[in-house]
């Protein structure tokens, strides 16, 4: 009976040091893939003023007719996130609680920013819960930016510098944004371009 008992404590230890080892091994792995797979990012593009450069300072008005400035020096702001949405966007729809709940825990300043009929921005707005939100509706801010296509978002600073910019489709591109800020890089996918480069 002893014997039977030590034997299969023995069979007990030599299994659940052999399951630490595959597990060290699975998480070192992981740790590689990890690595590997490239982060998601938002995609940048070519038009509009660059990253790390002075955002022009744009005469605007929201919809509920304040008079604001996007773009250039804002002492004492925190962050800004300008973005760029429409109704007709079903992404947009999407990415709008998304980008409130990321602005929140961020600690950024939220600015919306479209280019359509009056009436439908304000049904945008009482669904999706924007009326604390600066929202401007017009076509400059567009096009100082060059925005293209949309969801769209540009990060700036306090003094209006733009800190990083590109489509966005879900919480994970607009992480990216604040990220590539804090690396010091104009983007994710020049933070992947420097690994390949070393890796190289």
């Amino acid at each position: 009976m002893m014997t039977t008992l030590i034997v299969s404590q023995v069979i007990s230890w030599i299994v659940i040091l052999t399951l630490a080892v595959a597990l060290l091994a699975l998480a070192r792995q992981v740790g590689v893939l990890h690595m590997r797979v490239a982060p998601a990012g938002a995609l940048t593009t070519a038009g509009g003023p660059a990253v790390g450069a002075t955002a022009p300072a744009i005469p605007a008005e929201t919809l509920d007719g304040t008079k604001v400035t996007v773009g250039g020096a804002a002492p004492g702001a925190s962050l800004r996130l300008l973005m760029f949405v429409s109704a007709a966007c079903p992404l947009c729809k999407n990415l709008i609680p998304m980008a409130k709940s990321f602005a929140r825990d961020e600690r950024v300043q939220l600015i919306f920013v479209g280019d359509d009929d009056v009436g439908v921005q304000r049904t945008m707005i009482d669904s999706h819960g924007l009326t604390g939100y600066q929202f401007i509706n017009g076509p400059d801010v567009g096009q100082a930016f060059a925005v293209g296509k949309l969801p769209y978002a540009v990060l700036m600073d306090a003094d209006g510098v733009i800190l990083s910019k590109g489509l966005v489709n879900r919480r994970e591109h607009l992480e990216s944004l604040v990220i590539a800020h804090e690396m010091g890089v104009r983007s994710v996918q020049d933070y992947i371009k420097g690994m390949k480069a070393e890796m190289a």
